[in-house]
């Protein structure tokens, strides 16, 4: 089956710092016609830190997008010639003051993919040091860490406390891995 769609014309509708919204007209496989509203958002990482005491790095910050605080673990978005990698090894720096002396890729995943085309890779990092120099923090990013061992942070997913999606994912993986860190 043809799943494929197309595209007839695009209009950016938005142009912001850190997104850009454009509507397309498409056509679909049978011939009928729709709308889509794509969010264009730059390449992110997000980064599992697990402590040698077993402890998981969270932060905890205000997202206005849920009008409240959230447990997430360490993310951002990829600046532009920049890989993966260095903006992992550059977020831990920036929102956590810590260098890994491992990290570890383990999945890449569109974050919403109904509407949004972000693309996200995901790592662990483990043998956590402090940094020699740190980097400036983003100044509108108000960040408080959070250390969490595994059964606690398992037992804030069930409640509902962690409901963000990269960190419920990470929690899941280190779940499945419990020796992550030793």
């Amino acid at each position: 089956m043809d799943f494929k769609e197309h595209v007839e014309s695009r209009q950016t509708v938005y142009q912001g710092e850190l997104v850009q919204v454009e509507k397309q007209q498409v056509v679909l496989p049978d011939q009928t016609a729709a709308t889509r509203e794509i969010v264009h958002h730059q390449p992110a990482i997000a980064v599992l830190m697990i402590t040698a005491d077993h402890q998981m790095i969270l932060e905890q910050q205000w997202r206005a997008a849920t009008n409240g605080l959230t447990l997430e673990i360490p993310a951002g978005k990829v600046e532009a010639g920049e890989s993966m990698r260095a903006a992992a090894v550059r977020e831990l720096n920036e929102e956590t003051r810590l260098v890994a002396d491992s990290l570890t890729q383990l999945a890449q995943f569109y974050t919403s993919p109904g509407f949004t085309d972000e693309f996200m890779t995901l790592y662990v990092a483990t043998g956590l040091t402090p940094v020699n120099q740190a980097l400036p923090q983003d100044a509108d990013e108000l960040i408080n860490i959070v250390k969490m061992d595994l059964a606690t942070a398992v037992a804030e997913v069930q409640a509902g406390q962690i409901q963000d999606a990269k960190t419920v994912m990470a929690i899941w993986y280190w779940q499945s891995h419990p020796t992550l860190g030793a």
